[in-house]
């Protein structure tokens, strides 16, 4: 006999939550309040720049249930994003608070997790303007390795790596140039995908990225299935943005 899943130990990979999704022994309203009880109980860690209010992620994660589940892996998935993403109605900062500003729209990518039905608790740390390695170059604070507080988290991606390893959330959205959507993953022990550039858009990265040609938004997860799962939703050509390739529409991920 299964286990039932626990608020405060329970895995929120995509597998584990889709078959108790289906089979009606799980609700996105549950691993809503779970996750956000587990971010308040690690308290100022200095992972999230901005997190939505629950009430507002009970509210589309009600909606959700209203409507049924469907096939879509993502959906009711609690996912984080690295804060130099869109997600409208929340800020952007590029880790630098005097440049935050509200998106009221958002690029492809991002586009397609929101019509998944995955949902997005909000906005994490990060290297400012995606430039180091490290994780530690941000005026929010340094969130360390989930292993010890005196090692670094890895950057530029640090708040993503962190919560996807500290069982905040199913999978966190990123972007890697030169290793920033690796060295996190690698920090912290879980999966980081860095696709080809072209194959994911960058139209919802503040302004088209720090390194165009080379950079390109990327993955987080608990398992490499997920990390595939969440890519292949992005995946695509997009042709509002100059480096997208055509061929992304025939590449199976």
């Amino acid at each position: 006999m299964t286990s039932p899943w626990s608020p405060e130990t329970g895995s929120l990979d995509l597998k584990t939550l889709g078959r108790l999704y289906r089979s009606g022994a799980l609700t996105p309203s549950a691993v809503v309040d779970a996750v956000y009880d587990r971010i308040a109980r690690r308290g100022d860690d200095h992972v999230w720049i901005y997190l939505a209010p629950r009430a507002q992620l009970l509210s589309e994660a009600a909606a959700l249930e209203a409507a049924g589940p469907t096939d879509d892996p993502l959906w009711g998935i609690p996912y984080s994003v690295k804060d130099c993403n869109d997600v409208p109605g929340m800020p952007t900062t590029n880790a630098l608070p005097e440049m935050a500003y509200v998106p009221e729209t958002t690029g492809q990518a991002m586009q397609r997790l929101a019509e998944s039905g995955a949902l997005c608790l909000g906005k994490v740390n990060m290297d400012q303007f995606g430039v180091g390695l490290v994780g530690v170059r941000t005026p929010y604070g340094a969130c360390s390795s989930v292993f010890s507080v005196a090692h670094i988290s890895g950057g530029s991606s640090s708040g993503s790596g962190v919560s996807v390893a500290a069982g905040l959330c199913s999978f966190s959205i990123a972007n890697d140039a030169a290793g920033s959507g690796r060295v996190p993953a690698a920090f912290n022990n879980i999966v980081g995908l860095k696709p080809t550039p072209g194959l994911i858009s960058n139209s919802s990265v503040s302004g088209g990225g720090s390194l165009k040609s080379a950079e390109t938004m990327t993955v987080f997860a608990l398992t490499v299935a997920d990390a595939v799962a969440v890519g292949r939703r992005m995946a695509g050509y997009d042709p509002s943005y100059e480096f997208s390739k055509e061929e992304a529409d025939r590449v199976a991920l």
